[in-house]
């Protein structure tokens, strides 16, 4: 499974980012542009993903999103965690939306 700081997720342009926390949580504040869906979303949401670019899964500090990086790559996406997910984010200074 591939990983990616928040200073190289931040640099790209356009990336998918799926965060994988609870709605409630995601709604605090999230990546710009980022998706919500839980983990237990993902299975039932695979035909939605795309096979030709890289997925970006970010959670609060990555356990989620390791997880459910090496999920997706077992069934043929190509899934990158976000190493230290939101927390790093912030430690960062990068920006914050909220919904």
């Amino acid at each position: 499974m591939e990983q990616i700081t928040v200073d190289r997720l931040a640099a790209l342009t356009t990336p998918l980012v799926i965060d994988v926390r609870a709605a409630d949580r995601f709604a605090e504040g999230h990546v710009p542009g980022a998706l919500n869906l839980h983990p237990s979303q993902l299975a039932d949401r695979l035909d939605e993903m795309p096979h030709e670019t890289a997925v970006y899964l970010i959670c609060q500090s990555g356990a989620r999103s390791s997880r459910a990086a090496e999920a997706l790559s077992a069934r043929g996406i190509t899934a990158v965690d976000v190493v230290g997910g939101t927390t790093a984010w912030v430690a960062a200074g990068l920006p914050l939306d909220q919904s």
